[in-house]
Order: structure tokens, then C-alpha cells, then sequence
């Protein structure tokens, strides 16, 4: 049977958010959160959470290149953790290294530089982030 798993791409302003389902292992993306530092409007992850009813939720976690831990690493650890303390889904963490990059290249190609919106941005950075744990965790 299949799962349906929502993804978010963290950040201090605006937090990324895709749906995905295990049977395809794609994702799309739904709108973005806005936040203030990092803290968004619990009640509209809940509805999107109550929508979906999804099996896990995937964060990504922001990582240097060699790996380790920078500033917005923490915080997005907290924010998986408030996830899981709030709504009591599981949670994993996805390495989400150029996710933000290949975002970008992606709209870039598609629209050019008028569709480099941040959250449409955050929303695609919040698909890759989920597409690569299927990548990484499906059999």
C-alpha cells in the first residue's frame, strides 16, 4: 500500500512544502508557508496535515558541503521536532545539499528569471527534497 508523505524545505521566512506518494515516488509542490524567524502559522501546517493525512513528514536539513552542521541546521532540527511534537507524525530528515540551487535552475529553464518567485522557489526545493529520500529509502 502506499504512504503519502509531506516534505518541507525550512527557512527563517518561508518554509517550502510538497506532497508525494510512495507507489510514483514524485512529489508536487503545494504553497509555501510564510514564517517569521522560522516560526510559521501552526494552524496552516495543520490544515494542510489534516488535507493530506500523510504517513511521515520529511524535513530537509540544511548542510555545509562537507557535511556539517551550519546555523539553520538546529532550527531546522527544532522545526522537525515541534512537527513531530505537534501534529504526532513521524519524521525524517533529508539531507536537502543544492536543493535550493537545482530549484532555482529548474524555474530559471522554465521561465526565466520573472518565475523565480521565492516562494514557487521553496515549494520546488520542498519536491527535490522529497524525491531524493525516495530515491534514498525506497525499495
Amino acid at each position: 500500500m502506499g504512504k503519502t508523505i509531506l516534505a518541507f524545505d525550512f527557512g527563517t521566512n518561508s518554509i517550502g512544502c510538497a506532497v508525494g506518494q510512495s507507489i510514483t515516488g514524485t512529489a508536487q509542490g503545494l504553497p509555501a508557508f510564510k514564517a517569521q524567524d522560522g516560526i510559521p502559522n501552526w494552524e496552516q501546517i495543520g490544515k494542510v496535515i489534516s488535507e493530506w493525512n500523510p504517513d511521515l513528514l520529511v524535513i530537509g536539513l540544511p548542510l555545509n558541503m562537507d557535511g556539517t552542521e551550519q546555523p539553520l541546521t538546529q532550527r531546522a532540527r527544532k522545526f522537525a521536532n515541534r512537527l513531530n511534537g505537534r501534529f504526532n507524525l513521524p519524521i525524517a530528515l533529508q539531507d536537502e545539499r543544492l536543493t535550493t540551487v537545482e530549484a532555482r535552475s529548474e524555474i530559471f529553464a522554465r521561465g526565466g528569471y520573472k518565475a523565480l518567485k521565492k516562494d514557487k522557489v521553496d515549494s520546488i526545493s520542498a519536491c527535490l527534497i522529497l524525491e531524493s529520500w525516495f530515491e534514498n529509502n525506497m525499495l
